[in-house]
């Protein structure tokens, strides 16, 4: 084992993972400080191999060994004041680490050895070795695995490492526990950005917004300049087909004065490629001019930019100048050899000029060097078949197919930009249709023989092992020389790059439809058009290109540290192999940078609510204990969960094997006769003992008045009053079609507009009038309803079909129809809906909207749809998605009638299993839209309740119940939510409060000020409820205390501001976090905005220019704290 000095060592230990992007190993200025960091490594690797290592050396001194290293101090000086108390790289924990744990055969050892291992993985991040940093992270998380949320250089760390690798999934885990964890973590700007790429790589378009915004705000030293980052939001845009946003964007930057060549090129590419895709930015003439002029600029700027010089010859293709096309083409190959779609457009050109041969190693070369293009394996497929040979077509088309299917369940989620969506549905169908053609030829042929026509072109086979890609520059070469005499023989051709040559399937007897660049249908391929078959090569070329994102390569340390790997997110969706370009701050600039030296924040310890808080503890011993605390770094993040919990996330799944039985669970339900039986408190315990419940019979019981709620007499109280339309595919209850695939998924597709009252009654009436019609004449069942389509406040040109027995059909799935939902119809006004809300009065207590009994009457202040009613109008097949409540909250729902719901539901227990499948079927969870495959929650263990509910039926959602339901007839719904005493329900809204935080997902409910109020308003009798309140209180209280202690230490004065009457909750406006109490605005802001004291550092680490403001005042605070006691006699609460 090599001997490290004792200056080397003082080195070797300050570095961690943070340093990664600034200290840029591979530089040859840094070849001593790589010496060492190597040396150290492979000393690490025998001790953890022999377990032994040279006793830890003294760290006391270390600055003056580090300031031999003059690039390694620069560096290192944005991490001066994140040096965590509780590092667990130089300072081992108080607690052994647990002798029965064990990684595969390697025995369990001491901290010495642990720690050894995140070391470990933390020089193999700085050296750019990530798999070998991912197993070591890995492995030390195993022995961590009960507390490895405190060391949050390792969580960065393990983050990057599934960064780099893609593990997308696994990186946005990490990144999102780490910012839930230490929002004022030193690279904090670091992450939001990550994730602002992953998120907008999985089409998460609006929490990839909100990050890549945040980003924007941090003033820490960073790899990136914020001109970057406003240029990713500009792309951003762009990939959600916002062209105006995103071309306003665009020319913001190329405004600026400091932009960067590199960055202008980056900017100038994407406007041309914009102005050449995109119809409502001129007139088709204009926007040629434009988009040659700013992709002529781009490569001024940059003129060794490959991928440039392809848009510019996509667009000379597009106005049929074939000759610049050609070398355009050629220039990009010389400058990135590696481009299969460059080659695959060279492909097309030489296809047009008769040449197939020379087209065929094109394709070849394109489909060498990305096997999954599908684009270039559509076009050789159509130069195969046009020349006869049917079997090599046939393979080709397999593969694109197979591509297809891939990149539709991997890449492009229903947030997918929607042209896009719509090209590779019609390249899908195109396909199938020539596939199923092929198989009945070939199926037909006889097999080849040696008397057999000779094959002008080599079978694919052949093609594949030939070295054809040696002998393509040469060739370009002797056809540039020719292309200017055959471009007179070429007709014109019409419509986007790149052009295609005369078809030669005019024998093919089955049309293929093509869909074009902008959406519209081609011609068929039998009629011998250009633009059929060059369509079909557009169109998936077209999902490559159009918002292309990748940026010129560079040795730039920033490139690699920050988003070296959005080349590779571009890869996957652009086919790009080009590195974005980030400007990094010089070392000096991080030297000499003293405000963001003074205000870097780390949190790297265990958090320092430990043991010493408590919720015996009062007021006065609690302010004690936190004026112990140090104020030089700003609060850590406020969790209202147990003390050091770690991280929320989905919960696994209980591991009892269900039976078929069992996965088909009974719905408990009961049926009310009378009054009495529904007052009863047994219909509350049922209630609450079960995930879901129907009480049935209860508007007879009650004698409640239904028909206030019915749409005649909606539409007379209140006509004009606003009705939220979506717009979905009819479908029946069980099945969940993508008809463009021909299979179950889980994207629930809905669209949403508005409208009014009358409106929608109107659509609903004639609905109802048309499926009668359908049901007289039989054969007339499939036809469309007359009237409808003019009534569609959507974008969807479908009829409506309502019919029951279409429900039933399994031809609906091919010939969609689609209907429009009313839903979100706010019943909150007293004086509008009077009526409506008295009748409700009349329900038993737990059930009502108000209620003292109901947590969310507590809240204060009006919460639409939760402490509100809101109304439901629906015509057969309209769909609510799966979900879970705001908060976990239980939820009413009542069915008006005249028609049934039919509902689905899984137990709360099983809500991490369906997480899983979301997630699995690329599906948000918290953000999308879906509707599950009942076989796929069947496969995975997870029970589905299934019932009818008919009018005037009462559906219970207990707590965390994930549920879905759709109309089986003509109905209206009304439904609330409420909040029973019990410490379940508050345990599980709290959960979900957190977790909702790592997910960047605002809590409709504000927990922390419903929390308060519950302390002030009521008593408490279940023990456990107490504890879950008295903890949220002594979390929150303390929380207030120490940011007052570092407000105060930084000079800024407290001023009071008081609530008024019914104010909603504070949150704040860039994070969303509920913020309670201590309130954070900018002076000089017209409009002020409250932000958490997180995002106010961002604004101004020195709180300059920042006013505090404080809602309560500490007494009243304390007074609530120590008044609230658990109450030795029944009270209010109930227990569970």
């Amino acid at each position: 084992m090599g001997q490290i000095s004792f200056e080397d060592d003082c080195v070797v230990r300050e570095l961690d993972s943070r340093y990664y992007g600034f200290l840029d190993l591979s530089n040859s200025k840094n070849a001593e400080v790589r010496n060492l960091v190597q040396q150290t490594v492979t000393n690490l690797q025998n001790y953890i191999a022999n377990g032994q290592i040279h006793e830890s050396k003294n760290l006391n001194d270390n600055k003056n060994a580090i300031q031999k290293y003059d690039t390694l101090n620069s560096a290192g000086e944005h991490m001066d004041n994140s040096v965590s108390q509780n590092n667990e790289d130089t300072k081992p924990l108080d607690k052994e680490v647990n002798e029965k744990t064990s990684i595969c055969d390697e025995k369990p050892q001491d901290e010495q050895y642990v720690n050894a291992l995140c070391k470990l993985g933390h020089l193999h991040l700085l050296l750019g070795e990530y798999s070998e940093a991912l197993s070591a992270y890995q492995k030390y998380m195993r022995f961590r695995e009960n507390n490895y949320w405190t060391n949050h250089a390792f969580i960065y760390g393990i983050g990057v490492a599934y960064f780099k690798l893609r593990c997308f999934k696994w990186a946005i885990k990490s990144f999102q526990e780490l910012l839930y964890l230490s929002p004022n973590f030193t690279c904090a700007n670091e992450v939001h950005l990550r994730l602002g790429l992953m998120l907008k790589h999985c089409g998460e378009f609006h929490i990839a917004l909100k990050h890549l915004q945040l980003a924007l705000l941090y003033t820490y030293p960073s790899t990136f300049s914020e001109l970057q980052v406003k240029f990713q939001i500009a792309h951003l845009y762009e990939v959600q087909n916002k062209h105006k946003a995103a071309k306003d964007g665009y020319e913001f930057l190329l405004n600026e004065k400091h932009i960067s060549l590199e960055l202008k090129a980056d900017v100038y590419r994407q406007l041309g490629w914009m102005y050449h895709c995109v119809e409502c930015l001129g007139e088709k003439k204009e926007r040629e001019a434009n988009a040659l002029s700013f992709l002529q600029k781009s490569i001024e700027a940059d003129p060794k930019s490959g991928q440039s010089l392809y848009l510019l010859g996509r667009c000379y293709a597009g106005i049929n100048k074939v000759h610049d096309a050609f070398l355009a083409y050629r220039n990009s190959v010389e400058k990135s050899e590696g481009n299969a779609d460059t080659w695959c457009s060279i492909g097309v050109l030489y296809q047009q000029q008769n040449q197939p041969t020379d087209a065929l190693q094109a394709y070849i070369c394109a489909v060498q060097l990305d096997k999954d293009h599908k684009a270039a394996w559509t076009n050789l497929g159509i130069l195969y078949e046009s020349c006869g040979q049917l079997r090599d077509a046939y393979a080709c088309y397999l593969n694109a197919t197979k591509q297809i299917s891939f990149q539709k369940s991997s890449l492009f989620r229903k947030k997918q930009a929607i042209r896009m969506k719509k090209d590779t549905i019609g390249l899908s169908k195109g396909l199938s249709q020539r596939i199923t053609f092929l198989e009945g030829q070939l199926s037909q042929a006889p097999l080849p023989s040696i008397t057999s026509k000779r094959r002008q072109l080599c079978s694919i086979e052949e093609a594949w092992n030939l070295p054809i890609s040696l002998e393509m520059n040469s060739r370009q070469q002797q056809t540039a020389q020719m292309l200017p005499r055959q471009i007179t023989k070429q007709s014109p051709i019409q419509g986007p790059p790149p052009p295609y040559p005369h078809s030669q399937l005019s024998q093919s007897p089955i049309p293929a439809k093509r869909i074009k660049e902008d959406g519209a249908s081609q011609q068929d391929l039998t009629q011998n058009n250009i633009q059929a078959q060059q369509n079909l090569i557009n169109i998936s070329e077209t999902l490559n290109q159009r918002n292309f994102n990748a940026m010129p390569e560079s040795n730039k340390i920033s490139e690699q540290s920050v988003v070296d790997t959005f080349d590779d997110i571009s890869n996957d969706i652009y086919k790009q192999n080009e590195n974005i370009k980030l400007e990094r701050l010089s070392h000096d600039a991080l030297s000499n940078n003293e405000d963001s030296r003074q205000n870097e924040y780390i949190g790297d310890g265990i958090a320092d609510l430990s043991t010493t808080f408590k919720i015996q503890m009062d007021s006065k011993q609690l302010m004690a204990a936190v004026k112990l605390l140090p104020i030089d770094d700003p609060p850590v993040h406020c969790t209202i969960l147990q003390v050091n919990a770690p991280p929320p996330s989905p919960p696994d799944c209980p591991p009892q094997k269900l039976t078929r039985d069992q996965l088909l669970p009974p719905t408990p339900s009961v049926h009310l006769e009378n009054k009495k039986n529904a007052f009863s408190p047994q219909l509350q315990e049922f209630c609450l003992k079960h995930p879901i419940a129907v009480v049935r019979g209860l508007a007879g019981a009650l004698k409640l008045d239904l028909g206030l709620f019915s749409t005649k007499t909606l539409v007379e109280a209140n006509p004009d009053h606003s009705v939220e339309v979506r717009t979905q595919v009819h479908q029946s209850p069980d099945e969940n079609w993508d008809t463009s695939q021909g299979k179950r998924v889980w994207a629930c597709i809905s669209h949403r507009s508005h409208t009014t009252i009358a409106k929608y009654a109107q659509y609903q009436a004639s609905s109802f009038q048309d499926s009668l019609k359908l049901i007289l004449p039989q054969d007339e069942s499939d036809k469309g309803f007359p009237g409808s389509q003019a009534m569609s406040d959507s974008d969807s040109k479908d009829s409506v079909s309502n019919s029951n027995i279409v429900l039933k059909r399994k031809k609906h799935k091919i010939n969609s129809k689609m209907l429009r939902f009313g839903t979100n119809v706010d019943l909150s006004d007293e004086k509008k809906w009077k009526p409506q809300l008295t009748e409700l009065q009349k329900l038993p207590a737990f059930a009502r909207v108000i209620s003292a009994a109901n947590m969310l009457s507590h809240v204060g202040h009006v919460i639409l749809g939760m402490n509100t009613v809101q109304l439901y109008m629906k015509v057969p097949g309209s769909r609510t998605p799966g979900h879970q409540e705001n908060n976990n909250f239980c939820s009413i729902n009542i069915n008006i009638g005249p028609g049934d719901c039919e509902w689905f539901a899984v137990p709360d227990a099983y809500w991490g299993g369906v997480h899983n499948l979301c997630e699995k079927n690329n599906i948000s969870y918290l953000h999308g839209s879906w509707w599950p495959v009942l076989e796929d929650l069947y496969k995975e263990n997870i029970p589905v309740y299934r019932f009818i509910q008919k009018p005037g039926d009462l559906v219970w959602v207990n707590a965390g119940c994930v549920h879905w339901v759709q109309s089986v007839g003509w109905c209206n719904n009304i439904a609330w939510n409420v909040g029973p005493l019990t410490a379940r329900q508050y345990s599980l809204a709290i959960e979900r409060y957190e977790w909702n935080k790592v997910q960047a997902f605002k809590s409709i409910v504000p927990m922390v000020h419903l929390s308060w109020n519950l302390a002030r308003n009521i008593k408490v009798s279940d023990s456990k409820l107490f504890e879950l309140i008295k903890m949220c209180l002594l979390q929150t209280l303390k929380n207030v205390l120490h940011i007052q202690e570092y407000v105060k230490s930084k000079g800024v004065e407290i001023r009071f501001n008081g609530r008024g009457k019914n104010e909603a909750s504070h949150y704040c406006g860039q994070c969303e976090v509920e913020v309670f109490n201590v309130l954070f605005i900018k002076e000089q802001e017209k409009r002020h905005v409250v932000h958490c004291l997180s995002c106010a550092l961002k604004l101004s680490p020195s709180l300059q220019g920042i006013v505090c403001l404080e809602e309560y005042r500490l007494s009243e605070l304390q007074r609530v704290y120590d008044s609230f006691t658990l109450h030795r006699t029944q009270g209010l609460a109930y227990t569970q």
